[in-house]
């Protein structure tokens, strides 16, 4: 794509995201910038995306006949999923006709939408190292193989899920009957299925960014290449991600043997744009875990630490422009939890956050807050991560969410 029209003009280039949570709204400020015209969808009304969007519009996702029937009404030149729970056959079959470029591709979005595909291609198909797995479709054949094959401790998800929800460690039998139901409540949609992998002692975690983008060089201009970000460490709770950083400090062939994982999966999934590679890391032993073809919730921390944020980096690959995955500082990331059931929250303490040194705030403008719903994220740069990390975690702390 070369040629940028005015958007809400007859040459604008449109660009429809589906999911326009924080992650999305910050897809669609990029966009925008680039003067893309963009449509925002999810599934609820004010999602954050859409009070940034030319166009909010709301559907079910899932329902194949709701998205086949927006997007050929919206007629955009690029489709971008932001969340798992889509009818990924309807962008399939409109990719097929030629009606509409899905991103990265439409297969990728199927095959990344639930942990089986991604698994059994990484594991089965690319033969790269995963942690041993089973796919249960009841409690009954949970315990089994957990018993005959996966042992204690284990990790139990669901087959679709985000930010670590439904997901449980499992330290004996007396757990398996409570993550069972924790799975099923907790993915995405109504799906009784679930993954169950035996727990790697790793040292340490990290999202390797990486990113499909035209060659900067003239003289290979439309080329494809992989770039790679400085690897970001995270720290989860429950599965859910709390805090991160860049650079996280690596062994030389520890990081080549992540790059040469990343680069297989993406590669094979084709298409533009960054995805999220999630790894486990022992030593210069390193293990595939999972993969998002889209930004991660884990590299909001690049919008204090990269010359060009992950969002900025997705919005120039899928529109065929070349990108920098520059490190500009070392820094931070903490989440801001709800801490209330309500909606139209306020929040007190931004000032106070903003006062701790080198740190910036997002608040990402959810309509209603859960106590364990992330409303904003505090970022903080430093040339010791370290010491980011710890204005991160303060900067958090002191935005205080409540009822109005």
């Amino acid at each position: 794509m070369t040629i940028f029209g005015t958007p809400l003009s007859a040459h604008a280039t449109k660009v429809m995201l589906l999911g326009s949570g924080e992650l999305g709204k910050e897809v669609l400020i990029a966009l925008q910038r680039l003067g893309v015209e963009t449509i925002a969808v999810d599934r609820y009304d004010n999602a954050p995306g859409q009070q940034v969007a030319h166009h909010a519009r709301t559907v079910t996702m899932s329902d194949p006949a709701q998205l086949k029937a927006l997007i050929e009404r919206e007629k955009p030149d690029l489709v971008v999923p932001e969340i798992e729970a889509i009818a990924t056959g309807v962008l399939e079959e409109l990719e097929a006709a030629g009606s509409v470029r899905v991103i990265p591709t439409a297969r990728a979005a199927r095959l990344t939408m639930d942990r089986e595909g991604i698994r059994r291609l990484a594991a089965e198909a690319l033969g790269l190292p995963t942690s041993p797995y089973v796919f249960c479709d009841s409690l009954e054949e949970l315990q089994a193989a957990i018993d005959e094959k996966i042992g204690y401790p284990c990790i139990v998800k669901p087959v679709m899920s985000s930010s670590g929800k439904g997901q449980s460690r499992i330290a004996g039998a007396g757990d398996v009957q409570a993550a069972w139901d924790y799975a099923l409540a907790g993915g995405r949609v109504q799906h009784g299925r679930v993954i169950v992998e035996g727990f790697i002692d790793f040292d340490y975690e990290i999202t390797l960014l990486t990113v499909r983008a035209v060659s900067s060089k003239e003289s290979a201009e439309g080329a494809v290449e992989t770039h790679f970000c400085e690897p970001i460490g995270h720290f989860q709770v429950g599965g859910d991600y709390v805090e991160s950083w860049q650079p996280h400090p690596m062994q030389a062939l520890a990081l080549q043997k992540s790059r040469d994982i990343a680069r297989a999966v993406t590669d094979n999934l084709g298409g533009q744009g960054v995805f999220g590679v999630e790894l486990f890391v022992k030593g210069d032993d390193v293990w595939f875990s999972e993969v998002s073809p889209r930004p991660h919730d884990t590299g909001m921390v690049t919008m204090c630490t990269q010359w060009q944020n992950e969002f900025e980096l997705h919005a120039r690959a899928i529109l065929g422009l070349p990108v920098n995955t520059a490190l500009k500082s070392p820094g931070a990331s903490a989440v801001i939890y709800g801490g209330v059931d309500a909606d139209g929250i306020v929040f007190d303490g931004v000032a106070d956050a903003l006062r701790v040194p080198n740190t910036d705030i997002r608040l990402f403008g959810k309509p209603a807050s859960f106590v364990k719903r992330r409303m904003g994220v505090a970022l903080a740069f430093d040339a010791d991560v370290e010491v980011a990390r710890t204005n991160a975690k303060l900067a958090a702390s002191k935005v205080k969410p409540r009822v109005a």
